[in-house]
């Protein structure tokens, strides 16, 4: 009985180390946290030998992380800064980028208001103060109420670098923690308009934008994010410490596998193009 308890208390051990040794975690963008959440699910489910922790907090939070060591994944909606380069070198930290997705950030409005389009100067405009009321860009004589999101928010500093051309945000602008919180406010806010991932929309409807006033004005979509039509697209990130190795490899290189990308559409994200895909596959 003695030797039975010793031979169960080592085999528990044992896989408790197993499952330390292969366990991953991935911290950051609120804009990819559920995608993440899905792919570590489905990879979970064809290698049940791996353990992954996702969780968000803004692509700030996840360079940081990956910078002071306590994440082995980075997600991130933007690229990393200058200074955080700089940093990384400084800390002996080498960042490995790996495109994952792509993604739109649509600008919502609430599916009352009579606005269809907008150009970038209005949203400039509008997100700077320049702009308050919403007749001034063809709707109803009524307050703009902005909502955006958090200065760690890689979908924050993108928008800015983007549309606002780098000037700041208005200070009425409400800032709400992930880009969810901003849809709902605009959902229920007939004056609202918000900004973020194309994924994440629910209960609101999209502007058609254009960069210019005479441009096209484009609805974003899987289609029109794919082929670069529409104005605001960017590239959805993983960062990590170094070339990938073993199960950060394996794990990687399934993302950018058909399987990996069908998961990404499935959920209202957009897939890289095999050959972009491929491309981005580590070696």
């Amino acid at each position: 009985m003695k030797n039975l308890l010793i031979t169960m208390m080592l085999i528990l051990f044992g896989a408790a180390n197993l499952m330390s040794g292969s366990a991953v975690t991935i911290k950051g963008s609120d804009t990819l946290v559920r995608l993440g959440q899905r792919w570590a699910e489905e990879y979970m489910k064809n290698n049940p030998e791996a353990v992954i922790q996702v969780s968000g907090g803004g692509s700030g939070t996840g360079i940081a992380a990956l910078l002071n060591g306590s994440t082995d994944v980075c997600e991130a909606s933007r690229d990393m800064k200058e200074k955080e380069y700089k940093l990384a070198e400084k800390k002996g930290i080498k960042p490995y980028r790996v495109s994952v997705a792509l993604d739109g950030i649509a600008v919502f409005l609430n599916e009352s208001n009579k606005v269809k389009n907008l150009n970038f100067a209005q949203l400039k405009g509008i997100y700077t103060g320049a702009i308050t009321n919403w007749k001034e860009v063809g709707g109803n004589d009524t307050r703009i109420i902005i909502y955006g999101r958090e200065n760690n928010s890689g979908t924050y500093s993108f928008f800015k670098k983007q549309v606002l051309n780098k000037e700041d945000y208005s200070d009425y602008t409400q800032t709400l923690p992930g880009t969810a919180a901003v849809v709902n406010a605009v959902s229920k806010d007939k004056n609202g308009i918000g900004y973020g991932g194309i994924a994440w929309a629910k209960g609101v409807k999209f502007a058609a934008v254009a960069k210019n006033e005479d441009g096209k004005y484009v609805i974003p979509s899987l289609e029109t994010v794919s082929n670069g039509s529409y104005p605001i697209s960017r590239d959805l990130y993983w960062f990590f410490n170094g070339k990938p190795e073993g199960e950060l490899k394996k794990l990687v290189n399934w993302v950018l596998s058909e399987e990996g990308q069908k998961v990404a559409e499935e959920i209202d994200y957009v897939p890289l193009s095999k050959e972009r895909a491929k491309a981005s596959l580590v070696k």
